[in-house]
């Protein structure tokens, strides 16, 4: 009769959750890069999966979800089951499309608060640049041309409102200029219409064109922080140049709101250790991106600040005729 009673009793207790019943993870993560190959993001996301997926025993394979300049797989990342085995590496273009979906008077495809920062991986400088056999070799070069002819010097970016977009236009304010914006999917593709000849110039993050760089494929008009980039000794920052124009693509881990604390947690544990692996850090010098980890606390007001921050250059740069 006790046996009996204990059985009946068992079936009326809830379920436990499967994060409870197992620890994360335990089957294999997507990691949401919401760009083509070859940005930023993708360049971060690849030894990030790899290094991860090794600690943690588990395959950690990296989804790319272009379009929108980020707003499509950050969306579908947001939307994602919180339970651990979807998450994003994002660039600093996360916090502000949101606001940009506003100002084109559409709702927007997700909300920053949608997500819950996990860490932040790294955080760089752009660098504007044209193609090595170009007419620019100077900053003061492609100013004047674009003085001269306003609106006619083209450049591309990741997408409208996206990271490399801000920055161009944080520069064409500071410089009182008026340049023609040509979007792509993201970095990749933008990087290979420079290097093609279908747009004058770049704003791009160390990590993707650092490479080309080196090759003399591009060259280095200048840096959007506010000293020189150790990478690029040679290359003056915006500052010294006269122009009050800073801008820095960061790229961080996010998981969808809602994913338990213990689940999370255990998400932390695994991005700090990657961090700290010898494998991974290799691999982020190799493309010369610096790490500049913050964990979850940190990074989240990290991103606050920086969403206030940018909000203020969406906004000047306003509503923005679509095709």
């Amino acid at each position: 009769m006790k046996r009996r009673t204990l059985v009946a009793a068992s079936l009326l207790l809830p379920a436990l959750p499967a994060a409870a019943q197992e620890a994360w993870p335990s089957k294999p993560v997507q990691l949401f890069v919401p760009f083509p190959p070859g940005g930023v993001a993708d360049i971060t996301a690849r030894p990030l999966a790899h290094v991860m997926g090794r600690l943690a025993r588990q395959s950690v394979v990296v989804v790319n979800k272009p379009g929108a300049g980020g707003a499509v797989g950050t969306a579908q990342a947001a939307r994602a089951t919180p339970d651990g085995y979807t998450l994003l590496v994002a660039l600093s273009s996360i916090s502000v499309l949101p606001v940009a979906d506003r100002l084109q008077g559409r709702p927007p495809a997700y909300e920053l608060d949608q997500l819950a920062p996990v860490a932040l991986l790294s955080a760089d400088p752009t660098v504007l640049v044209v193609r090595a056999d170009g007419p620019y070799r100077t900053l003061a070069d492609l100013v004047a041309a674009a003085r001269a002819r306003p609106g006619t010097i083209n450049y591309g970016s990741s997408g409208v409102y996206g990271t490399l977009h801000v920055a161009m236009e944080i520069f064409a304010g500071a410089a009182d200029i008026k340049l023609f914006h040509v979007p792509y999917q993201g970095g990749g593709p933008a990087v290979a219409a420079l290097l093609g000849g279908q747009v004058d110039a770049l704003a791009s993050g160390p990590a993707a064109a650092i490479g080309q760089i080196k090759a003399g494929k591009m060259r280095a008009l200048a840096v959007w922080g506010d000293k020189r980039l150790a990478s690029l000794p040679d290359v003056p920052s915006m500052k010294e140049l006269g122009y009050d124009a800073t801008f820095s693509i960061w790229s961080g881990v996010f998981a969808p709101a809602g994913t338990p604390p213990a689940v999370l947690q255990a998400i932390r544990d695994a991005v700090r250790r990657t961090v700290e692996d010898p494998e991974f850090r290799d691999a982020m010098a190799k493309v010369e991106t610096p790490i500049a980890y913050l964990d979850a606390p940190a990074f989240a007001e990290f991103v606050a600040a920086d969403a206030r921050r940018l909000t203020v250059a969406v906004e000047r740069i306003g509503k923005v005729p679509e095709n």
